[in-house]
């Protein structure tokens, strides 16, 4: 079994033109190259079949293009997705397996790609016109029985840790698991881990109770890095008020994706998502809310081949139980009029145009972010 955007190369699409936003923000913001971070996401090339890469178990899906397009975007930093997320195969050797060919690609695309273990790097990435990867996990399956397995992973670079998926696990429920079992004794093992090893615990796709518990037990501020408002749209895979608000009263972060869970029923568009980041802030307060896409940067540049890729997705995610509401094979997982290479601009745009000024539009594209982060791993 493989992630969603693993998924999806293999049946790529093509250019979907964007509806009715303007092409670029404002010049003064671009002039500016504000640290944009995507708390989680990527940069792969979404139209690149598998039998048409060079080296497929290496390169990732990130090739000239997908490279220049991230470049074109004004993206410093992602959170990149590795390891075990879900479906076969043993979480710890396929999550080690995963660090470490993370690094050999980085290492090898050094002139472009910089790991980041600090937030240093981060600058220094954005100094260079490099692009800063951060390694993260969405699943800590992977702990086994032994808490002392962070350190491993710490040692590799991992810097984002996410306690669940949508399932159940060791550590305790995730968003569609209907017990809502809260943070288990071995959780807060790893949390303790976590903390101490420097590591940023995110509380994406985890249920309402550990979500709680887990940030009321850390001693360092968490983040849930891609989510939405469950007051703005009732669907399980957003926050409720009472979980944002903890985790802003900690001192975190909460990253609002692109994602089809901003709306219910329908396809959302960049004006739900600029409504779920105002109802964020407005909870959180606007030094604790960013953006955590949880999708790519290059457009689509074939639409009824990905719509195919798509509909075999959503079918395996239900057969595997662990599609969550709000996925559906007529909903794409991004914003169609807010993707593509400008998307970070665009957003800049519509945050202005909605009357928020450049310093807060520059702390949900990436100041925020950087902050916790450098609280956290410094």
């Amino acid at each position: 079994m493989t992630d969603r955007r693993t998924f999806l190369h293999s049946a790529a699409a093509a250019t979907l033109a964007s509806l009715g936003v303007p092409a670029t923000a404002a010049p003064s913001l671009r002039d500016k190259r504000p640290l944009i971070i995507d708390a989680l996401g990527g940069i792969d090339n979404i139209n690149l079949p598998v039998s048409r890469r060079e080296n497929a178990a290496t390169d990732f899906g990130i090739d000239a293009r997908a490279l220049a397009d991230a470049r074109a975007s004004g993206l410093t930093a992602f959170n990149m997705t590795i390891g075990y997320v879900f479906g076969d195969g043993d979480p710890y050797e396929k999550t080690l397996a995963d660090v470490q060919a993370w690094n050999a690609f980085i290492q090898r695309r050094s002139s472009d790609l910089l790991l980041v273990r600090s937030a240093a790097d981060i600058r220094q990435a954005q100094a260079g016109n490099r692009i800063g990867v951060i390694l993260g996990f969405q699943n800590a399956a992977m702990m086994g029985k032994d808490a002392r397995r962070v350190e491993v992973f710490a040692k590799g670079g991992v810097r984002v840790i996410q306690l669940t998926y949508n399932g159940p696990n060791q550590l305790g429920d995730g968003s569609m698991v209907p017990t809502n079992k809260g943070l288990t004794p071995f959780g807060r093992e790893v949390v303790a881990e976590l903390n101490r090893h420097r590591i940023l615990v995110d509380l994406s796709h985890s249920g309402e109770q550990i979500c709680l518990d887990a940030a009321a037990a850390s001693k360092s501020p968490i983040i849930i890095s891609h989510t939405g408002c469950r007051a703005v749209a009732d669907l399980p895979r957003n926050k409720t008020d009472k979980e944002l608000r903890l985790v802003a009263e900690k001192g975190g972060f909460v990253g609002i994706y692109f994602m089809p869970f901003l709306a219910v029923g329908r396809q959302p568009i960049a004006a739900d998502l600029i409504t779920h980041i105002e109802h964020a802030i407005n909870i959180c307060g606007e030094d604790h809310v960013g953006i955590g896409t949880d999708g790519t940067v290059p457009q689509i540049d074939d639409m009824k081949i990905y719509m195919k890729g798509l509909e075999d997705e959503v079918r395996q995610r239900r057969a595997a139980g662990i599609s969550a509401p709000g996925e559906r094979p007529d909903i794409v997982p991004f914003l169609p009029d807010l993707m593509g290479k400008d998307k970070f601009w665009k957003l800049a745009d519509l945050l202005a145009k909605r009357g928020h000024s450049s310093s807060r539009i520059e702390k949900i594209l990436g100041t925020n972010f950087l902050r916790v982060a450098d609280g956290v791993w410094s």
